[in-house]
């Protein structure tokens, strides 16, 4: 445990452990893992309230300051695990629509816990269908400018809607999911929003996921997010294990006619920074790893923008005046284009894509998703040592 996560837990409590919530009722932090349905990994905590009964909250109080206090009690109960996985926190809709600044009242909460906004997805639970419009998307607005993410907690909203507030990620009800494969309507559903995602550009994540069959339909739909009792029980904590999804017998996209182990094993978490970071930021952020080779620039839906080489911006920064000329500008004046291979891609398609530019073919390149969203960062020299030792052994 570090010392942040030490000092957290000395103040605060576990989860599982349980105090008085603000409406009285004994509650206890509950969290959730969110699988990726392609590699297994868990990409996010969806973290909650549970009650006496063991059982998650359906429903939070509307207040503004009770929100707040709930989910900084939230984010203080994650970091006291585990302290780099992105977070989705529930809020009511209506507090949302009713006060657009709600989440400047936890903010210091997120400073202190080391974490920033664009860490946090938001999921506007299911009282969405009920809020009046107009207040909701300009809530929805002013979340996205001060950095959040949002979710929306339901299916159950007009399509126009969900095209309208754009939101990172759709949660797919359990209801839904349960019905999945047999129940030809919801799977005709399931494809559906699916589809609308992948248009839109919004994340499909299913809810309640308890079978190796239901997963299969979720992939053959494109979903590719889910949480249920399938990868974890109630009692899950961040950082804890969790179970293997089912293995697919598609065989991926782009592999057909090349050789070497997927693109996926060399695949290293990318270090991300907005398109509004300074020069100074990104030598900072070199500065304090030497084996660092770039910094990719991302948008506010993750998908990369440019990428930032460590030895020819320092070149830049460094030299006579650099320094001045460059500290208080934005990176992206000293960025490239961004080199990008999907992330179902073998060692020998992306080496080949890699050469297709001579000057950079050393270049890290950038593994994106379906939806072109900067999966992790690929290192041209461990893919061509890969490929030696196949050619040496073979």
């Amino acid at each position: 445990m570090s010392l942040q996560s030490l000092a957290l837990s000395e103040v605060h409590p576990e989860p599982g452990d349980h105090s008085e919530d603000d409406d009285g009722a004994d509650a206890a932090l509950a969290f959730r893992p969110v699988v990726d349905l392609d590699s297994g990994a868990v990409l996010a905590v969806d973290a909650d309230l549970r009650g006496a009964d063991g059982r998650r909250r359906a429903e939070w109080s509307a207040d503004p300051a009770s929100v707040a206090e709930r989910l900084s009690r939230l984010v203080r109960g994650a970091t006291s695990r585990e302290s780099l996985l992105p977070l989705v926190l529930p809020m009511p809709a209506q507090a949302l629509a009713t006060d657009p600044e709600i989440l400047h009242r936890f903010e210091d909460t997120l400073r202190r816990c080391g974490r920033r906004p664009r860490d946090v997805t938001v999921m506007l639970g299911p009282d969405l269908p009920q809020v009046q419009r107009e207040p909701l998307v300009r809530g929805i607005a002013r979340l996205r400018e001060q950095g959040f993410r949002c979710a929306l907690g339901t299916a159950a909203v007009p399509p126009d809607l969900l095209l309208e507030t754009s939101p990172f990620l759709l949660r797919l009800d359990s209801g839904i999911v349960a019905g999945l494969p047999d129940d030809a309507r919801l799977a005709s559903l399931v494809d559906g929003l699916a589809r609308i995602g992948h248009g839109a550009g919004v994340f499909c994540m299913a809810a309640g996921v308890t079978s190796d069959q239901q997963v299969h339909r979720l992939r053959e739909a494109g979903v590719r997010l889910a949480q249920g009792p399938l990868f974890a029980d109630q009692d899950w904590a961040p950082g804890d294990r969790v179970a293997p999804v089912p293995a697919t017998s598609l065989e991926p996209a782009g592999a057909h006619g090349d050789s070497g182990p997927p693109v996926t094993e060399f695949t290293t978490p990318p270090v991300a920074m907005n398109t509004e970071a300074t020069a100074e930021e990104v030598l900072d952020t070199f500065s304090a790893d030497t084996a660092l080779n770039s910094v990719v620039l991302i948008d506010h839906r993750d998908r990369p923008v440019a990428v930032i080489d460590r030895a020819r911006f320092l070149l830049a920064v460094t030299g006579p005046y650099g320094h001045a000329l460059h500290a208080k500008r934005p990176a992206h004046r000293l960025a490239d284009t961004p080199r990008t291979v999907p992330r179902n891609y073998r060692a020998m398609a992306a080496l080949r894509a890699a050469g297709t530019d001579r000057e950079r073919v050393y270049d890290d390149l950038i593994t994106v998703n379906e939806f072109g969203q900067c999966t992790g960062i690929v290192h041209v020299g461990d893919l061509i040592q890969s490929l030696a030792r196949d050619a040496q052994s073979g």
